[in-house]
């Protein structure tokens, strides 16, 4: 039976880590006093997203922990309908979705970056984005040569989180864009949620071997060593 939950935690933690689908981040940060302006421009957006692009935009507010305010993210299509002259020319028709150097959007923006990431199939973040209000965001730049190993690692997390009955997070790779490698997303109904419930040390210890680390106490460093750089935020989905 042990074995058998193993597997099973083995192959929701993969399935959750499939980077099958294409999505665009956008990190934004707001002109002083301009926040609450930029919000309610995006939210426009989102609410008539069928007028500018084929999935829902989820935005993210930054409440504590990095240097952003808002995290955009929705899934796209394949590259190439995605940058085509039609698709391009109807995000170019919203307020906040696609805007060129020097347009007014940038009036009440004091920064942005841009990605694109592949990352879960579009069922399983759309069901987490609906269902969920609290996100865990952890922004990760590896060291040369601890790509792939960064990677799984993160993998290798989210086994363990299954095995302690524990949402795995959402894993997203940089395809081309930011400075950083990946991202990945817990998702949680409040602060609460978040905390978790306490687990023996014994069990989260057996949880960790099983997933292929030291020990629990093991996870964290091993994590660090793998990093050069890594950003850890809380975020409040905007509705």
């Amino acid at each position: 039976m042990k074995k058998l939950f193993i597997l099973l935690a083995v192959l929701l933690a993969t399935q959750l880590s499939a980077q099958d689908q294409l999505y665009k981040v956008t990190l934004l940060r707001a002109k002083p006093g301009e926040l609450l302006n930029l919000i309610e421009v995006i939210k426009k957006d989102i609410s008539n997203y069928s007028d500018y692009t084929s999935n829902k935009p989820y935005l993210l507010r930054h409440s504590q922990g990095d240097h952003w305010d808002l995290m955009l993210i929705y899934p796209i299509d394949n590259l190439e309908e995605y940058f085509s002259e039609d698709k391009s020319s109807r995000r170019k028709r919203s307020q906040s979705l696609e805007k060129s150097v020097g347009d007014s959007f940038f009036d009440i923006v004091s920064y942005q970056e841009e990605a694109i990431v592949n990352g879960p199939t579009i069922n399983k973040f759309a069901e987490a984005f609906e269902k969920y209000k609290l996100f865990h965001i952890e922004i990760f730049t590896s060291l040369a040569g601890k790509q792939a190993e960064l990677v799984k690692q993160r993998q290798s997390e989210n086994k363990f989180y299954v095995l302690i009955n524990h949402r795995p997070n959402f894993i997203f790779n940089r395809v081309f864009g930011p400075s950083w490698d990946n991202f990945t997303i817990g998702f949680y109904e409040d602060m609460h949620d978040f905390a978790g419930p306490e687990i023996a040390f014994e069990e989260e210890d057996k949880a960790a071997k099983a997933a292929g680390f030291e020990g629990v106490n093991y996870i964290g460093s091993y994590l660090r060593s793998l990093i050069a750089e890594h950003h850890d935020t809380l975020a409040w989905k905007v509705d």
